[in-house]
């Protein structure tokens, strides 16, 4: 049975002082957890302090980019060596805010995720269509295209490696959700995409994540879907109390024998 894996993406929130008080109090409320992979993902400049705080759990440590080079001049950017440094063992790659407002296209997107298997970071792909996207019923074509080009060039050996998120750009901070049907429908395609490309073993093993206003009142009707892995959570991880409760409904899922 499949460990579900809840991500927090705190995104531009939170000093270093405030990011260990939430963690904090995330530690304290997740404690008993053991059936879920529980990941936070606090701004950079939160990183060192946050893994101060994470040591000795099994909370892991995650960063929300990265350059895909191990050093260089690339002025103001991060290199996997030093998220490596700092303890992270995951990082998001490709998310819709750094493909929308900065830019990053599929290629640059591969060029990441080839650069953290490389040094043995857990990448968490993010993929997901626009609303006008979804509108014209291009949805599943501009997921293919994502996927094609960003994660499909892998070898079978690295695909296990990876977490996919499929965050639909128009649910994601707007309040709205994809209906579990909506996105298990998605799910399903995209794991049609891995089993056709990697085989049915290998493909079975991808953990497929959601993301877009997770919240602890939606958590189960979606992860009770057999391709829905767990979630990658945003503004309910920036408070303690809901990103726990997402984390005791996702394990409850899990103990009612949802996912095989």
């Amino acid at each position: 049975m499949k460990k579900p894996l809840i991500a927090g993406n705190w995104k531009m929130f939170k000093t270093a002082s405030e990011a260990v008080a939430l963690v904090q109090t995330i530690k304290a409320a997740a404690h008993t957890v053991s059936d879920v992979s529980i990941v936070v993902c606090p701004p950079f400049t939160a990183l060192t302090e946050v893994s101060k705080v994470l040591s000795g759990t099994s909370i892991a440590l995650g960063a929300q980019n990265m350059y895909c080079a191990p050093e260089g001049a690339f002025t103001g950017e991060i290199s996997p060596t030093m998220l490596k440094d700092l303890g992270c063992r995951y990082v998001i790659l490709g998310h819709s805010e750094r493909r929308q407002y900065f830019k990053e296209d599929d290629i640059l997107v591969h060029e990441k995720l080839k650069t953290a298997l490389k040094y043995s970071l857990v990448p968490i792909v993010c993929v997901g269509e626009t609303l006008s996207e979804r509108e014209a019923k291009k949805h599943f074509d501009v997921v293919k295209i994502q996927f094609d080009e960003s994660i499909g060039r892998l070898g079978k050996e690295d695909i296990v490696k990876v977490v996919i998120a499929y965050e639909p750009v128009w649910a994601i901070g707007t309040g709205r959700t994809a209906t579990p049907d909506q996105a298990e429908q998605m799910h399903s395609y995209i794991r049609r995409l891995l089993n056709e490309r990697y085989g049915k073993e290998n493909g079975s093993r991808v953990l497929i994540l959601y993301g877009g206003s997770v919240k602890p009142d939606n958590t189960k009707s979606l992860m009770e879907k057999p391709n829905i892995d767990g979630a990658l959570v945003g503004g309910a991880s920036l408070k303690a109390e809901l990103f726990a409760q997402i984390i005791l409904e996702a394990q409850q899922s899990r103990d009612a024998g949802t996912h095989s």
